[in-house]
């Protein structure tokens, strides 16, 4: 949500400014604006005396101008803290049974995950990310299998392995997991 919240923002603002600066730039270079334009000619400002001190006498202008102001600022402070925010799962919650619990840092799962992952026949690479919260782990998984693997073959191989021995070692009733398959490219093979 967030990467389409961005893409959305960031391509609103930056058509705004792509219209506003090529209109500002063709009128500068000599085009003639609509009557409505914001620009009359060349030799034009963007906000005259008039303008700018236009609204100044009227009670609403400024509580109106501050909460404007106000509410773009929150906005992009809550952009930044979801921006900033982070999305790795770094410790897992492993229950011990004496009601005390232990604390499982999230890479060493995510590397022992990915290492038993590569090891699996026709994987040559996987990458695992923990997410989620403590008590209750989320894991995605990306896989690059080699070109004569099946695709199922190695997904049950990676549910029946790797994901069971680490649900199982971390204690967990269950262990959603998000598998995203490709094929390592290759060269075509000759055929005689």
């Amino acid at each position: 949500m967030l990467k389409v919240v961005n893409r959305v923002l960031l391509g609103l603002i930056g058509l705004v400014l792509v219209v506003l600066g090529g209109s500002v730039l063709a009128v500068g270079l000599g085009a003639n604006p609509p009557s409505w334009w914001i620009h009359d000619s060349r030799h034009d400002v963007l906000l005259d005396d008039a303008e700018r001190t236009r609204w100044e006498d009227h009670g609403w202008w400024w509580p109106t101008v501050l909460a404007v102001l106000a509410v773009l600022v929150l906005l992009t402070l809550w952009w930044l803290a979801a921006n900033l925010r982070r999305h790795r799962l770094t410790e897992v919650l492993v229950d011990t049974g004496d009601g005390e619990g232990a604390l499982l840092r999230g890479r060493a799962l995510e590397g022992v995950l990915a290492n038993e992952a590569t090891g699996l026949d026709g994987v040559s690479h996987a990458h695992v990310r923990l997410t989620g919260k403590r008590n209750a782990p989320q894991t995605r998984v990306r896989l690059q299998l080699e070109p004569h693997v099946d695709p199922g073959a190695a997904l049950s191989h990676l549910t029946s392995e790797a994901l069971t021995h680490a649900r199982n070692s971390a204690g967990l009733e269950s262990l959603p997991t998000e598998v995203r398959m490709r094929a390592v490219k290759h060269k075509a093979e000759r055929v005689s």
